[in-house]
Parts: C-alpha cells; sequence; structure tokens
C-alpha cells in the first residue's frame, strides 16, 4: 500500500474516528472504502457517457420551451 498524508477538517476528522471507533474498522480501510465507492461511480457515470453519446443533443432552451408549451412550467 502507498503511504499519504490527507488533509481533513477537524469536525470531520473526529466524525471519522468516531466512526472507525464505533465500527470497528480503520480510518485508513473508511478512507479506502470511501474512494474505491467514488471512483465506481465514477465508472458509471462514465459507462452511460458512454452508452448515450450517439443520442442526439437537446439545447436546454429547448427543453424548457417544450416544458412550457406542455404547461409543466
Amino acid at each position: 500500500m502507498a503511504r499519504m498524508t490527507v488533509w481533513l477538517q477537524p469536525k470531520v476528522y473526529r466524525a471519522l474516528k468516531v466512526k472507525s471507533a464505533t465500527t470497528d474498522r480503520s480510518v485508513s480501510e473508511l478512507v479506502n472504502a470511501a474512494v474505491i465507492e467514488a471512483l465506481r461511480e465514477d465508472a458509471v457515470d462514465v459507462e452511460a457517457f458512454d452508452k448515450r453519446s450517439k443520442e442526439p443533443t437537446r439545447f436546454f432552451e429547448q427543453v424548457l420551451k417544450d416544458l412550457k408549451r406542455d404547461g409543466l412550467l
């Protein structure tokens, strides 16, 4: 494993320490799990973007216009 320094806001660090104590997991385990989850979410987002990249583009202004026309705005 690689070693690094991370600076956290004091309240965030205290909350992390409490969670560590109550879950019987180390701070490192909790941070690793959070980073892995964030990367997993990014991968899902990239996959969804790739799947939709061939769809036609709709400008936001047109979407608003359609919603107003349909009485939804």
